[in-house]
């Protein structure tokens, strides 16, 4: 696909997607589909949008207070959580797919609308992640055909990878780092299916995947393992002390805004 071909686009690093400046441009991701699929197909979008149901439902409060007299809050006033759902952008699922897994989690069936344009899924021979030796004794390996080419900035890689703090989703991506400053087709999807058996048909617009721009000169290559010093054990008891005894303690000091 070419420059003219459709697609949505977001900006990088705080930038306008709609500003028409070079600096906009250079800090554009963009996720470009075939113009017979533009308008047919959800478009990928901002993470946070996908945030699920379970998430939302929650309130901040438990109704409770801990033995500090500290109130006892939920996952929703973790903001850590927060910024992790709203990391990047996520991939939907094209089409309405419907897939039958049996008793023995192998012999898995799929299908979907007869006038779909492509097929939305496929499966893997499952010697390509070692079936069935363990972990995988009843694991066959799937894949989501995404229609998306995503172009970045040079320097850049996506992490394609499950979505965050998904565990009611009935699959499991398997993740991977690709160069899409370079590489210039599309991402397909591999999965395992870790949900029950049965006749299950997961909608157009469920969440396959997300994706997490990373600049490759700026990843950190170094790393070291040592006994902490003594001052250094210091300032850990204290941050520790104001995290358990203080309200909002990260949202105030600690916390940078996404």
């Amino acid at each position: 696909m070419g420059d003219s071909d459709l697609g949505t686009s977001f900006a990088l690093g705080g930038v306008d997607a709609g500003a028409p400046d070079e600096g906009a441009a250079a800090s554009r991701i963009e996720f470009l589909c075939d113009p017979a699929l533009w308008g047919r197909i959800p478009p990928p979008e901002r993470a946070i949008r996908f945030a699920p149901d379970w998430f939302k439902r929650l309130n901040r409060d438990m109704g409770m207070t801990y033995e500090n007299g500290l109130p006892a809050m939920t996952a929703k006033a973790c903001l850590p959580m927060t910024d992790a759902f709203a990391l990047g952008f996520v991939i939907p699922l094209p089409f309405d797919v419907r897939i039958l897994v049996p008793e023995d989690r192998v012999s898995i069936q799929f299908g979907w609308a007869d006038d779909l344009p492509f097929a939305p899924l496929e499966q893997h021979h499952p010697a390509q992640i070692g079936a069935p030796a363990p972990p995988f004794e009843r694991v066959m390996p799937l894949k989501f055909i995404n229609p998306w080419r995503i172009r970045v900035p040079a320097g850049y890689s996506l992490l394609f990878t499950q979505p965050l703090s998904r565990p009611d989703l009935p699959f499991t991506c398997f993740s991977g780092l690709v160069d899409c400053d370079r590489f210039d087709t599309t991402v397909n999807l591999p999965f395992a299916w870790t949900g029950a058996s049965g006749d299950h048909v997961l909608p157009a617009g469920t969440p396959i995947a997300q994706l997490v721009p990373i600049r490759r000169d700026t990843m950190i290559r170094h790393d070291g393992a040592r006994a902490a010093t003594a001052d250094e054990l210091a300032v850990q008891a204290a941050a520790s002390e104001r995290k358990y005894g203080e309200e909002s303690t990260y949202r105030r000091e600690w916390r940078v805004k996404k």
